[in-house]
């Protein structure tokens, strides 16, 4: 999903309060990071396929752990409300939601995976990542590429260091510790055209 500056009668940086007060009676979602808004564009088939596929197999595993995930729509809050972002996908367990203007915010995921494309990999890796590991509860980062099999997993270990699992061998299996799943990156691919 390409991420375009916003460009309307918004100030070019806002406060979260702004931010908030726009996007409650916007009709396109925007995110929100350190002052700047950025426009959501639509994403291509194929993001939308490896997105639903995830779900398909992490869905079964989290009702089971008495956890929620959500699809694209869900904003979460980062540390200091210096960011608001729609993951394309989240886990969280527990209770999760501030009290701020609807839609709420998600303030302790778990998990939170982007699927990226080449003109959204670059803020997905450096700006969104530095923002998602503020967020105290979050133990992985999974981004999974809408143009090629590849997967690039950051997980949060016991010392507080971030360790990058990376592949593009679609026999994978990508161990998502954080909700207590495996995911063979076969089922997240499967019937995905790429191009």
């Amino acid at each position: 999903m390409g991420l375009p500056a916003l460009k309307t009668d918004a100030p070019e940086y806002l406060t979260p309060d702004d931010y908030l007060r726009l996007e409650t009676g916007a009709d396109a979602k925007h995110e929100f990071t350190n002052g700047r808004v950025w426009a959501m564009a639509g994403a291509t088939p194929a993001h939308n396929e490896i997105n639903y596929n995830l779900n398909q197999v992490i869905g079964p595993v989290l009702r089971q752990r008495g956890c929620k995930g959500y699809m694209g729509d869900q904003r979460v809050q980062t540390k200091n409300r210096s960011g608001y972002l729609y993951p394309d996908t989240v886990a969280a367990c527990g209770p999760i939601f501030n009290n701020e203007p609807s839609p709420s915010s998600l303030t302790n995921p778990v998990l939170i995976v982007e699927v990226t494309s080449s003109s959204t990999a670059e803020r997905d890796h450096y700006e969104k990542f530095a923002l998602y590991r503020q967020i105290i509860s979050l133990r992985q980062y999974l981004m999974l590429s809408s143009e090629e099999v590849h997967a690039e997993l950051y997980t949060l270990d016991e010392l507080g260091r971030w360790i990058f699992t990376e592949t593009r061998d679609v026999a994978a299996v990508l161990d998502l510790g954080s909700i207590g799943c495996q995911v063979p990156l076969a089922e997240v691919y499967a019937g995905v055209q790429f191009g």
